[in-house]
């Protein structure tokens, strides 16, 4: 346990900080994973509609620096290649 002042208000900011992280990062896995469970029952309006949410997801982490603005990209970018893919099928 910390001992002085400042120290304690740290570990109270890193324990916030650490909370509202988890909760967006949670956001854009369920989003990402939604999107490929779309794309692998080859379900086109339900993927695209998930890829919109997940790009949303991922721009608002990449801002917020939750995740590198390059690993936003290289997601959002696959995602898309994925849902493209099965759209063309159709």
């Amino acid at each position: 346990m910390p001992i002085k002042q400042a120290a304690k208000k740290y570990m109270r900011v890193t324990a916030k900080k650490t909370l509202r992280n988890k909760i967006v990062t949670g956001v854009v896995k369920s989003a990402i994973k939604k999107t490929r469970e779309a794309v692998n029952a080859s379900n086109v309006s339900e993927a695209q509609e998930w890829l919109k949410k997940a790009s949303k997801a991922l721009d608002k982490a990449a801002q917020k620096k939750i995740i590198k603005k390059n690993t936003a990209a290289r997601k959002k970018s696959r995602l898309n290649a994925s849902v493209k893919k099965i759209a063309v099928k159709k």
